[in-house]
């Protein structure tokens, strides 16, 4: 649902979903230009830093959608300092209990509706809404 979300935050008509899960070597969502360049590279999740520097070498914009709440606060503590020179990186949290709200429209055939205002996500279903606040932990050209 986290990869959703950040589908429907960075909406473009050229990102689209990748192998991800299933592809080591390709994030959960990117863009790419005419010449097969990576322009943007998204991560969901808590990945290492040597995945995070990578992708900030091979793509023009980086960014990491967490949503573990305190575990992911401890996960970015650990690693933000190794980061510093990765100036494309973006890290940006959906807070654990929204993030769990929406696992409760989660059903076999769903049909979400996503309205973004603000920066902020309103997704409904008919099992009900939740509202998306994301917190940006370290926006690009820190």
């Amino acid at each position: 649902m986290v990869r959703i979300i950040a589908f429907a935050l960075q909406a473009n008509e050229d990102l689209v979903f990748t192998k991800g899960l299933s592809d080591t070597d390709e994030p959960d969502l990117w863009i790419k230009d005419l010449t097969d360049a990576i322009k943007l590279w998204i991560e969901i999740g808590q990945p290492d830093e040597r995945r995070i520097l990578k992708a900030c070498g091979r793509s023009d914009q980086v960014i990491v959608y967490c949503y573990g709440g305190h575990t992911s606060k401890i996960w970015w503590d650990g690693i933000a300092n190794k980061l510093t020179r990765a100036r494309n990186l973006q890290i940006i949290s959906i807070p654990a209990a929204q993030a769990n709200e929406l696992n409760k429209l989660v059903e076999r055939s769903m049909v979400l509706h996503v309205n973004i205002q603000d920066g902020e996500a309103y997704v409904s279903s008919d099992q009900g809404q939740v509202t998306i606040t994301p917190e940006v932990w370290r926006s690009n050209q820190e």
